[in-house]
């Protein structure tokens, strides 16, 4: 495949030529569309080397060298011009049609109003261009087009220009960002929708017009991302000191959308799954993810924008450092341990995944061959645990010092993530040259720990080895901060610190102890890692109860039904009868029925580990055993503590709380496991429902139950919901997930409905990715049913929008903890589709890893 060239890390060179200001001059008009791109264009040294340019499905209208026809030539997606000059002026002419643009990347249309997506490398499909995060340059953009139709004409900076055509019923606007850019960050947006104005004034005194574009009729659902961008805005300053730059910041909100965001300068770009939101169609959950990533683009203004990234190997030094700071925001403005339970989900239920499949690379990656490929929740989520590791070692006075030597020494540059690091470690005079090894090595650190007591000396001695091994390669040993408690017999905290692990074995002496402690280890996930340590059920039961970090507790409710349930899958390997044991029950009692604790952190610790989650905690799985063995657990707790969870769940339906809805929403479903009795519960809780959350919360119920009732309220939900795409998404969502053999046969048929497009990725993503990705058992059926659809799906992607296919394939090149059989089965697949003529870059990359392993 000549197109699938690879690239490394190792190869990068400086560009032959820059380009410092750029003026766009944009008309557009339909499939006839036409920029025009006048560049200002500068030699890089002493070189005799052509100006080579990347574009892709662009029809060349012109190309002019200081006004006069350039010597050119194309080839292969790029444009090669000859020159000796030092110094030019470009203009090139590209004629474009965006209707036909399905792949959702460059410029297209979303819902009849134009659009732009250019990271990572979007800009080329615009016009011809140096289109690469080192190319910085100031852009002047003009647009012109029909008024009645596109009212609205959005681009990056501030507004220095507009007009009428009257006579052609057209009319035009001038933007001007002062802010030089690479062209990634370059953003365009025409369309007819209603505007939420305000403003936030700085804390300099400077009053920023603050804009949130909708679709029609979405006005009333664009307050609460308002309100989150202003808070965003204020916590910056507060937390970190950074202030806002431009006279304006807008927000557009678009249904087809391949991302969740982009953070392109002064316009973002949102999926309208992240702005649009109201009780009655939005639940708490939807309300959170909005307010975090409003916070996470807001926050790439300084962390993406105003330094940026060298190259694109360096992605994680814009999103790790962004995602901890909007992890930071969200922790700051709500439930710490709440959010940071959420994050470690992530980790350890995906990031774990990733770094176990053959697409595994480090946050760093040292070779590439589509770019968009490595948007994922290694270079993103563990790209943020090293920040936070980072943040553990320093301090936040320390970090906080770091900061700021990285804003004043690269402030308007491309930079590296050794740059950052440079900064962090000059700043806070630590040493950080075993630290940066987390951004070169790939996988996931096994970190085991054994410890004795010496009763006669008063002494715990704690052991701490590390190992990491990716792709059959042992790594190097890492700096990794490991938080720990230790409790006495009372559950009194004894020791709380966080220990410095620099070597492949260390032990650890604590002195003057007058019992065995139970040690709380790793607390909050310090590191991303995972832990070996052989708990008894007394050491997690007492943990569950003392320790004085919540996640603490939570992480030891996890450990606690986890082994349970493996405790179980082996009786039945061995033919024996299933048990939970008493004190396990009583230790979700005693969770049940603790009023001081946070509702929220209850609701996680009640949400039994799912089976990809179970999966990923072992290096092989019988997953028919799993499933019964889940099954019987979770029916054993909730009939153990029906009583409670009843009570709890008539105390909690009073109160008008999020954490109160989410521990009364997982009450209920876990009644559900325990008898039909509480069917009339759930229709209840849905036809009174005064918020989705609830409303959800019940479907979700009787979804998880397969309750008689499940097709009527279902029909009911449609017939309420059936003009709002963002809500019929649960709907595909909760569909996708019912654990029925007819329900492959069930998704073919909804992707008939009316509310289902598979040119949008939203609706994509909410039937057959929820189906692949989280309905474990169907998709991962002994006949292979459930891979060969995803496959079909994939092909179809793999034309009209590669990307969206690419991130799909995931659940099917995760085969390794599987049988034989179903192992063949994927790589069946994955065979069929790397036979596939016009297989994408995006596809091409995955498949042939995977088949390689």
């Amino acid at each position: 495949m000549s197109q699938a060239q690879e690239k490394h890390l190792k190869d990068y060179a400086k560009p032959a030529f820059t380009i410092t200001h750029v003026d766009l001059n944009v008309i557009l008009d339909g499939k006839n569309t036409k920029i025009t791109t006048t560049s200002k264009v500068i030699r890089n040294g002493e070189h005799q080397h052509e100006l080579v340019l990347d574009g892709e499905q662009i029809s060349l209208g012109s190309v002019k060298l200081n006004g006069s026809s350039a010597d050119y030539r194309q080839h292969d997606n790029q444009l090669f011009i000859a020159t000796e000059l030092n110094e030019f002026d470009l203009e090139v002419v590209s004629l474009l049609d965006p209707e036909a643009n399905s792949s959702l990347e460059g410029l297209y249309m979303s819902d009849g109003a134009y659009c732009t997506q250019c990271e990572a490398e979007g800009f080329r499909r615009i016009t011809y261009f140096l289109d690469r995060p080192d190319v910085l340059a100031i852009y002047t953009v003009r647009i012109e087009a029909d008024k009645a139709a596109f009212p609205f004409l959005l681009s990056n900076g501030n507004l220095i220009d507009k007009g009428e055509m009257p006579r052609s019923g057209r009319h035009f606007v001038k933007w001007h960002d002062p802010f030089p850019k690479p062209s990634y960050l370059f953003a365009l947006v025409a369309g007819d929708f209603d505007l939420l104005n305000d403003s936030f004034t700085t804390q300099s005194g400077r009053e920023v017009k603050l804009q949130v574009f909708v679709d029609k009729g979405n006005l009333h659902k664009a307050d609460h991302a308002m309100a989150s961008l202003k808070k965003s805005m204020k916590w910056d300053e507060t937390r970190f000191g950074l202030e806002y730059d431009l006279d304006i910041y807008m927000i557009v909100a678009v249904d087809f959308f391949n991302m969740g965001a982009m953070e392109n300068k002064g316009l973002n770009v949102f999926n309208t799954k992240y702005v649009l939101a109201d009780k009655a169609s939005a639940t708490d959950d939807d309300y959170h993810g909005i307010e975090s990533v409003v916070g996470h683009e807001y926050f790439h203004n300084w962390t993406g924008n105003r330094v940026t990234c060298r190259d694109w190997f360096q992605l994680s030094l814009k999103e790790g450092l962004t995602v901890f700071r909007d992890q930071e925001f969200s922790s700051d403005v709500g439930s710490r341990a709440v959010n940071r339970i959420q994050a470690i989900r992530v980790m350890k239920n995906q990031q774990f995944a990733e770094d176990a499949e053959p697409m595994s690379h480090p946050i760093r990656p040292e070779s590439v061959i589509e770019m968009n490929n490595f948007y994922t929740v290694t270079v993103y989520d563990k790209g943020a645990e090293v920040i936070r590791m980072m943040h553990t070692i320093l301090g936040e006075e320390g970090f906080q010092a770091g900061m700021k030597c990285y804003f004043e020494r690269h402030d308007g540059q491309a930079v590296t993530c050794d740059d950052f690091v440079n900064a962090m470690q000059d700043a806070s005079g630590k040493d950080l040259t075993l630290f940066r090894r987390w951004y070169s090595q790939a996988g996931t650190p096994v970190v085991t720990v054994t410890d004795k007591y010496d009763a006669d000396k008063g002494e715990y001695h704690l052991t701490v080895s590390q190992q990491v091994v990716s792709k059959g390669v042992k790594g190097q040993t890492l700096h990794i901060p490991f938080s720990l408690e230790l409790l006495d017999n009372t559950g009194e905290s004894i020791v709380n610190k966080v220990l410095d692990v620099t070597k492949a074995c260390q032990t650890f002496v604590f002195d003057g102890l007058n019992h065995a402690p139970t040690a709380s280890l790793l607390q909050d996930f310090s590191a991303p890692v995972k832990l070996v340590y052989d708990f008894s059920i007394d050491q997690l039961v007492h943990l569950m109860r003392h320790a004085s970090s919540e996640v603490a507790r939570w992480e030891a409710s996890v450990q606690l039904i986890s082994q349970t349930i493996w405790h179980n899958i082996a009786q039945l390997q061995q033919q024996q009868v299933m048990t939970v044991d008493s004190r396990v029950i009583e230790a979700f009692r005693g969770i049940i029925l603790d009023v001081n604790l946070d509702q929220a952190l209850v609701a996680e610790i009640l949400s039994i580990p799912s089976a990809s989650a179970l999966i990923e905690q072992v290096d092989s799985v019988d997953l028919d055993a799993l499933e019964k063995a889940r099954e019987f657990v979770v029916e054993e707790l909730a009939s153990a503590c029906e009583d409670e969870l009843l009570a709890r769940y008539r105390e909690l339906s009073t109160l008008d709380a999020a954490g109160a809805r989410a521990f009364k929403n997982i009450a209920l479903s876990l009644l559900c496991q325990v008898s039909d009795v509480h069917e009339s519960v759930v229709e209840k809780q849905y036809y009174n429902a005064q918020n989705m959350t609830d409303c959800l919360g019940a479907l979700k119920a009787a979804t998880s139950a397969q309750l008689t009732c499940l097709p009527a309220l279902l029909s009911d939900f449609e017939s309420k919901w059936h003009s709002t795409p963002l809500v019929m998404d649960k709907w595909l969502t909760l569909q996708a997930l019912i654990n029925t053999d007819d329900v492959i046969v069930q998704i073919k048929q909804l992707t008939k409905h009316n509310s289902f497009s598979f040119s949008n990725p939203n609706r994509v993503r909410s039937l057959i990715g929820a189906f692949a990705s989280a309905n474990t058992y169907q998709f991962h059926r002994a006949d292979g049913e459930g891979y060969r659809y995803l496959t079909q799906i994939l092909i179809k992607l793999n034309k009209s929008n590669p990307q969206v296919a690419s991130r799909m394939i995931t659940p099917l090149i995760q085969f390794a903890k599987f049988d034989a059989s179903r192992q063949q089965l994927m790589k069946q697949c994955l065979q069929e589709l790397k036979n596939l003529p016009d297989l994408s870059k995006d596809l091409y990359e995955k498949v042939t890893k995977s088949l390689a392993e």
